[in-house]
């Protein structure tokens, strides 16, 4: 799965390289058997941003992309339509993705994150919870079906993050507040510390693997595109 990922980024045309960063010896040496570049990092760190800006302190790129490993089917199209902002707006110091939901199961999943977000495009609040809640609303399927629902979508998370470099080599100096320490978001980190992120939406479809039944999903999903 590593190596599926590190190869679709690879495919993203605004990454300049692609980096490996883990603190476990496992993925160090599949990253080095595959010719991935791969830097062992501190074991303490609590968030992966965290890893990220260890990473990013010893390299020189202005834009710094983290992707989650467990997004195999990674989308090199949304890596680049996420990056678009902080690449043209230097206000913009980062960046994410959000896709419509589309099965009502994954509303009041905690393993899918939500996010809402302002006329400007910048996140309000990321939660495990559904949001926004509609007292209008009925069901979970007439959340999506209804009028209403089509008026105030729902949106999942999609965990890949685009930063400008001074901002991230900060935020491991941002100190961690109630919301991200409850809901387990290191996003939120950004928000509580009065920072803005641009979210970007997108129709890549994330299938990360979060538990067993996801890697079964996704092998699946592979096994029905090979030729």
């Amino acid at each position: 799965m590593l190596q599926h990922v590190y190869e679709r980024a690879s495919m993203a045309r605004y990454l300049t390289s692609t980096i490996i960063a883990t603190d476990d010896q496992r993925v160090f040496d599949a990253a080095r058997a595959f010719g991935a570049p791969v830097r062992m990092t501190r074991s303490d760190h609590i968030s992966g941003t965290d890893r990220v800006a260890e990473v990013a302190s010893a390299e020189n790129a202005a834009i710094i992309v983290n992707i989650q490993a467990d997004e195999p089917l990674i989308d090199p199209a949304a890596i680049d339509a996420a990056i678009l902002p902080v690449a043209h707006d230097a206000a913009i110091v980062m960046s994410t993705l959000k896709k419509r939901i589309e099965d009502p199961r994954e509303i009041g999943d905690p393993n899918v994150v939500k996010v809402v977000t302002n006329h400007a495009g910048d996140a309000i609040y990321f939660s495990r919870s559904p949001i926004p809640y509609c007292r209008e609303r009925g069901s979970l399927n007439e959340s999506l079906n209804s009028p209403q629902g089509r008026r105030t979508a729902c949106f999942k998370h999609i965990g890949l993050y685009v930063y400008e470099r001074d901002f991230l080599l900060n935020y491991s100096l941002l100190p961690v507040g109630p919301l991200e320490e409850a809901e387990r978001l290191e996003q939120l980190r950004v928000l509580e510390n009065g920072y803005s992120i641009r979210v970007v939406e997108t129709e890549y479809e994330s299938f990360g693997v979060d538990t067993p039944e996801d890697l079964e999903r996704v092998s699946r999903l592979f096994e029905a595109t090979v030729i």
